[in-house]
């Protein structure tokens, strides 16, 4: 087989990452690419869709019969999406297990397996923790499913000639109209309606959270670390952080937000935004109808209670980029021109009102 060929298999396709994957894919050409997952994918999608039930190995296995033996086994799936506390171990792991051995079953052409984690690796969803974080950083007392998804990996690759790697990005932040648990899509909806009641843009968190250091992740940049790692010898057999390689403090970017979002900055307030956003959705339907945008529930624009997890952290959240680095990847995303540019894409979809002078 000429090391040219690439089949990539996206577990979770239609999801955040794995829709960024696609894309990059897609950019980068040479790629054949399909997608796996329970559902139906939306009309339009840049993928051959095959569906199977991830917890019914044989169902993956038949799935995967129908398509060319892969190279590349992206998994960005999730049993279930959490913003704290315990999530489920064992059908994370089943889920991936059933994927993994479905996919080296079926082809010997299999080079590399990348496995999605998260910042929650570190304990980012229990409270302050080592910063900055190192993916030799000591576990914390489980449950977390991530570290028993990776050991399973681990253990499926022993021998094989197939190598893996993991990602731990922090916050991704998309242009996806489909997905409310989006940081851009929050904050832009508060500001939309924020500015309906003629109040500043406020900080929803606390002051001690404003103060914190942070970072994000753009999705599209994640996507290309992901590629980078998953076909060269130095992303190999090892878990890396991934961010936008640069942090900052609300304090500072919280103004620079208001500007972009056309409000005058407010100040810390200790709310959440999952209570007070309770009665806003006939203020929404107003913003939509005025405004001309496509109709779309509150609840299914913003997920406030993924809005309050991350301004809710009164502790900074910052990774380590060294191993990252040191495989030669040296992209960055400058987050606070990341959100600008999301936002832009968000009025150009008129999911979201135009910005007017604060």
């Amino acid at each position: 087989m000429s090391n040219a060929v690439r089949r990539a298999l996206v577990v979770g396709p239609t999801g955040a990452i794995g829709k960024a994957l696609v894309a990059a894919m897609r950019r980068a050409g040479g790629w054949t690419v399909y997608g796996l997952s329970r559902g139906a994918p939306p009309s339009g999608t840049q993928f051959d869709h095959l569906a199977a039930d991830l917890m019914d190995r044989d169902s993956v296995a038949a799935a995967l019969a129908g398509a060319e033996p892969v190279t590349h086994l992206f998994y960005a799936a999730r049993a279930a999406h959490g913003e704290g506390g315990i999530e489920d171990v064992a059908s994370n792991v089943a889920m991936l297990a059933n994927v993994v051995e479905a996919a080296a079953a079926r082809s010997s052409e299999l080079r590399h397996v990348h496995l999605v984690e998260g910042t929650k690796w570190y304990g980012v969803h229990l409270g302050p923790h080592r910063t900055p974080s190192s993916e030799d950083d000591p576990r914390h007392l489980p449950p977390n499913f991530y570290y028993d998804q990776e050991d399973a990996l681990i253990a499926l690759a022993r021998g094989q000639r197939w190598s893996w790697s993991a990602c731990r990005p922090t916050v991704v932040c998309e242009f996806d109209p489909s997905r409310a648990r989006n940081l851009t899509a929050i904050l832009a909806a508060y500001a939309a309606i924020c500015r309906e009641f003629g109040a500043p843009l406020d900080f929803p968190g606390t002051r001690a959270g404003y103060e914190s250091l942070n970072e994000v992740t753009d999705a599209g940049h994640l996507a290309d670390a992901i590629l980078w790692l998953s076909t060269r010898e130095s992303g190999t057999n090892q878990a890396f952080n991934i961010t936008n390689g640069d942090a900052f403090r609300w304090r500072h970017m919280w103004p620079r937000l208001a500007t972009m979002l056309g409000l005058a900055c407010g100040e810390p307030r200790d709310i959440r935004l999952a209570d007070w956003m309770k009665d806003k959705g006939p203020v929404w339907e107003r913003i939509v109808s005025r405004e001309g945008l496509v109709p779309q529930p509150l609840e299914a624009t913003a997920l406030w209670a993924f809005g309050d997890f991350v301004f809710r952290q009164d502790w900074d959240v910052l990774s380590n980029l060294t191993r990252l680095r040191r495989t030669g990847f040296a992209g960055s995303i400058d987050s606070a021109e990341m959100f600008a540019r999301q936002f832009t894409q968000y009025r150009a979809a008129r999911l979201m009102p135009t910005a007017r002078d604060a």
